[in-house]
């Protein structure tokens, strides 16, 4: 199927990045959210980030107002009925992006296709919430979103191939590298990336080293551009933990079962930089 205009459900930091870059590509794009505020502060954001690429020369003046010109708001769900591609971009709750994807399959054309942006959550169990399990895929981006280069589009159970076909040419159209992945926890990046942070939290814990000098170990010795607590503070403490329980409670395999430490900062509010505070202080 050709994609021509896209849905992107969810206004903030991820999805309005996925806005920015599907705009940027030519796609005709409604950013929609329920929350006004956050609808009108992702549409600023998305101009704002356009005019720091004007000023560094990145792009043109022309090309950020064409860009603006294809993007528009929506706070309505109902106005996927005018779009081939639906984006969700909303909280890690399977609750809530069932309840979203029932709705949508209500409201999007027969033929659209819903995708989900889930960093751990089943692509199978949100797709058997609609009418059309085949047309339902993941695509995980990478944050921030107009920077990084990978998307991860994972096939569910009934994903068909026409289905995740479409997406994977979407993916390159948009300047980015897509990755298929099978619907497991975790998918492949945070399969891989949360042990190894909740690994560095473990050596913290036990006292092995300090926080500065594992992310010095990994920066140095590993060859990595950010340390692995850096990484997390980043990140939100509170994102690593949901995702490493997603992890342990779908492979029921100990050596996911997230740190006693990352638990006890969570429960303290030490979040990491969005709240002032984690394994660094900001």
């Amino acid at each position: 199927m050709t994609i021509k205009k896209v849905m992107v459900i969810g206004a903030g930091q991820m999805g309005a990045g996925i806005a920015q870059v599907c705009a940027q590509s030519g796609f005709s794009v409604l950013l929609n959210d329920m929350n006004e505020d956050a609808l009108d502060k992702g549409m600023n954001n998305i101009e704002k980030l356009l005019t720091r690429a004007v000023d560094k020369e990145r792009i043109t003046e022309e090309a950020k107002a064409e860009t603006l010109n294809r993007l528009a708001p929506s706070s309505q769900l109902s106005d996927a009925e005018s779009c081939d591609l639906i984006i969700e971009a909303i909280v890690e709750n399977m609750d809530v992006k069932t309840k979203v994807f029932s709705d949508l399959d209500k409201f999007a054309p027969k033929q659209a296709i819903l995708a989900t942006n889930t960093s751990s959550l089943p692509i199978t169990e949100i797709a058997a919430a609609t009418n059309r399990p085949e047309q339902v895929i993941g695509m995980h981006f990478m944050n921030p979103v107009p920077v990084m280069k990978l998307v991860e589009i994972i096939r569910g159970l009934q994903t068909s191939e026409e289905t995740y076909q479409a997406i994977e040419n979407m993916t390159e159209k948009l300047s980015k590298t897509p990755v298929e992945v099978q619907d497991f926890p975790g998918f492949v990046s945070n399969r891989i990336l949360m042990p190894m942070i909740n690994e560095a939290i473990y050596t913290v814990y036990e006292g092995v080293s300090s926080p500065e000098d594992v992310d010095t170990v990994m920066k140095l010795g590993m060859n990595h551009p950010m340390g692995p607590l850096t990484l997390a503070d980043f990140i939100g403490l509170d994102t690593c933990l949901y995702i490493m329980e997603v992890l342990h409670e779908g492979f029921g395999d100990s050596k996911y079962r997230p740190c006693p430490l990352l638990r006890k900062y969570v429960k303290a509010g030490w979040l990491g930089k969005k709240s002032g505070r984690g394994f660094y202080q900001y």
